[in-house]
């Protein structure tokens, strides 16, 4: 069965995104455009029949026929309402650059991990079929070790206000230099110049250092007589030019120019231009289909939200270059951000939360802002960890698990896989505490076992169990072992009824109803 095709809506279709509008409506996919300007609106109803338009964004994420949110606004718009997008459980395509804050772009990055959505960010030549063989060629040993890489972005053409040329060009630039060297650069040092507005470059050069040995650098301008695209490529074996202004038949031109050495004097050897065969098509059109896809298949992006933030981090070293006069800028992630763009980390800590040393954080789990997690602290695979929560020492939190803003879980207390810890619950683990007195070997462990749910601002008094499946309501206060799938409330706790594994209370046939499960349980006696 041939799958459905994804409903898209595109907002902001100004300079570029009208050539989105263009290439998602002729896929088949376009189902709404929201933009600001109900002239340009009302001007994409008559080019494309049967195009419905909005100006709001709530028009666009409350719709059940909207898949997938294309977002082609300012770049100081995207985090807003790509946060919005996927928050309503839309996947996002994002235009260049993802955002301008790298602590969005994590956020956003775990926001989609989360929420199991595709997060694409529009670095086109990516997708354009000259590099992919460029690509191709690098990777298959065709050019040898490649040495030195330099791209030139100029044209005399728009100029815009809102950001300057580093961020308006480079980045494309920069997502092709990070793919053929397959690594994060050590160092980035850019200089600018200023001649439209002393505060705004149209002319920036940059340059990257990488541990390899290779060297790269970026010369864009929008002052500049004629439009010039180019991206030269220096191997061992072959030199390769993708030159985006030249007929499709010579955009890649491979040099088999060899340097001979003559009485110590390097000589070099030219040879004559040759043009790999390269299939025609549309890189933006390939980019839509791309993404169409990943939505559709679950695949992960080329140009993912990890990719997106690789870009982002060398963005902001240049522009930290420019702004401290050209200063090389030791780049940060040079160890950990090449770690994340090739073996993408397999949990999510925010910056602002602290893991201390000897802690072990499992397979796609979460840890938000302002937590802590404290020395040999196991925290299982898919766990999400709430802003504000302090976990440890010698604390084990099972797989599955959610532990929900301003939750301590402290040492003695153990968490099976899949317990709900509502927000502001409490744990305790000394059973008559004293200020004046340590009384830390007097702990008593509490196990809270599968599928429990702790319920908000419920306390857990150190020493007991709570049994599988079973439901601590809201401000209950629980003093003794609670029996698995009891429902139990008050002050102290005692138990009401019986809770389905789906949470839902039992009705007096032992039935859940909402999945229809029986269970054999003694009849609950209130006092």
């Amino acid at each position: 069965m041939e799958a459905k095709q994804p409903g898209i809506a595109v907002i902001g279709s100004g300079y570029w995104g009208k050539n989105l509008v263009r290439n998602f409506y002729n896929i088949g996919a376009l189902k709404l455009v929201c933009d600001k300007n109900d002239a340009v609106l009302a001007g994409f109803q008559k080019t494309y029949q049967g195009l419905e338009v909005c100006m709001a964004l709530n028009a666009v994420l409350s719709r059940g026929d909207i898949d997938g949110v294309v977002i082609a606004t300012p770049a100081e718009t995207h985090y807003t309402l790509a946060k919005e997008a996927l928050l309503a459980g839309k996947h996002v395509f994002v235009e260049k650059p993802l955002v301008l804050d790298e602590t969005e772009a994590k956020e956003l990055i775990g926001l989609a991990q989360e929420k199991g959505l595709v997060l694409m960010v529009g670095h086109l030549l990516q997708y354009h079929p000259v590099f992919i063989k460029l690509k191709e060629l690098a990777a298959h040993g065709e050019l040898g070790r490649i040495d030195y890489i330099y791209s030139q972005r100029l044209n005399l053409g728009k100029i815009r206000r809102e950001e300057n040329i580093l961020w308006s060009f480079a980045p494309h630039d920069i997502s092709m230099i990070l793919g053929l060297a397959g690594e994060m650069p050590e160092s980035v040092l850019a200089t600018g110049g200023n001649y439209l507005h002393k505060k705004i470059a149209d002319v920036t050069t940059t340059h990257l250092e990488f541990s390899s040995g290779l060297k790269a650098h970026i010369f864009v301008s929008w002052l500049h007589p004629f439009k010039e695209q180019k991206l030269v490529v220096v191997g061992e074996k072959k030199m390769a030019v993708f030159d985006d202004t030249q007929p499709w038949d010579k955009k890649l031109a491979l040099y088999a120019h060899q340097i001979l050495w003559e009485n110590n004097v390097p000589v070099p050897e030219k040879a004559e231009a040759q043009y790999p065969q390269v299939p025609q098509g549309e890189p933006l059109r390939s980019e839509c289909e791309h993404f169409l896809s990943c939505i559709t298949t679950g695949n992960t992006p080329l140009t993912d939200g990890r990719e997106g933030l690789a870009v982002l981090s060398v963005l902001n070293a240049a522009q930290k270059s420019m702004n401290n006069g050209a200063c090389k800028i030791a780049f940060s992630l040079s160890q950990e951000g090449q770690a994340e763009k090739q073996a993408a980390p397999s949990f999510f800590v925010h910056e602002t939360a602290i893991v201390d040393e000897n802690v072990q954080i499992g397979a796609d789990a979460k840890i938000w802002h302002f937590s802590h997690i404290l020395p040999r602290t196991i925290i299982g695979e898919r766990v999400n960890v709430g802003q504000n929560v302090v976990i440890g020492p010698d604390v084990t939190v099972g797989n599955g698990c959610k532990v929900q803003n301003n939750v301590s879980v402290y040492k003695g207390v153990v968490l099976e896989e899949d317990v709900f810890c509502g927000p502001s619950m409490v744990f305790t683990n000394v059973f008559n505490p004293r200020a004046h007195l340590r009384k830390m070997d007097e702990v008593r462990k509490t196990l809270v076992k599968k599928g429990a749910t702790l319920g908000a601002n419920s306390t857990i008094v150190c020493g007991v169990t709570i049994g599988q499946y079973a439901f601590v309501g809201a401000g209950a206060v629980v003093v003794k072992d609670v029996p698995d799938h009891a429902l139990v409330v008050g002050n102290p706790a005692r138990q009401i009824g019986w809770a389905c594994e789906c949470g839902t209370s039992l009705d007096s046939n032992n039935q859940c109803p909402a999945c229809g499960r029986n269970y054999d349980f003694a009849p609950v006696i209130s006092c």
